[in-house]
């Protein structure tokens, strides 16, 4: 299975207000970059965009290192919250589960790939962090700057 290196981002101008994301996909030598947007989203929504977008890049099944800084995702994975909420009917004590059609696709992409979430600090001296970073304010600049 081949080992996968990657890294995303997200923002977002207010919050809902234009987002974009960013991922950082590293092979070997080879290293491609993705990334996008949206006029109206929410910056957990961009976090979760990338994370997605990045492992649907992925043309067969990977052993996937992810790098985020978001703490949400990071959790969702890591303490089990994402296990819970699809035992429960994508319901959490508070209700229903934010967001709860992109984690329906990244359960979808977590059965074809074996992947470890790894959390980052956030503008810190992380170089492709900072990419990914970039990417997302550039697409988030994109998105604002856009006529109504």
């Amino acid at each position: 299975m081949k080992k996968v290196k990657i890294y995303t981002d997200g923002a977002c101008s207010g919050n809902p207000g234009p987002g974009g994301w960013g991922a950082v996909l590293m092979y070997g030598e080879r290293k491609k970059e993705l990334s996008g947007g949206e006029e109206m989203t929410t910056n957990n929504r961009m976090e979760l965009t990338a994370v997605i977008s990045a492992l649907n890049a992925l043309k067969e099944p990977c052993q996937v290192e992810l790098y985020t800084d978001s703490q949400y995702i990071a959790n969702a994975i890591n303490e089990h919250w994402l296990t819970n909420w699809v035992r429960r009917g994508w319901r959490r004590k508070g209700g229903p589960v934010k967001n709860a059609d992109l984690w329906q696709e990244l359960v979808r992409l977590l059965e074809l790939h074996d992947v470890d979430f790894n959390w980052v600090k956030g503008h810190a001296d992380n170089e492709l962090n900072n990419r990914c970073d970039e990417l997302a304010v550039a697409e988030r600049l994109r998105y604002s700057s856009r006529p109504e």
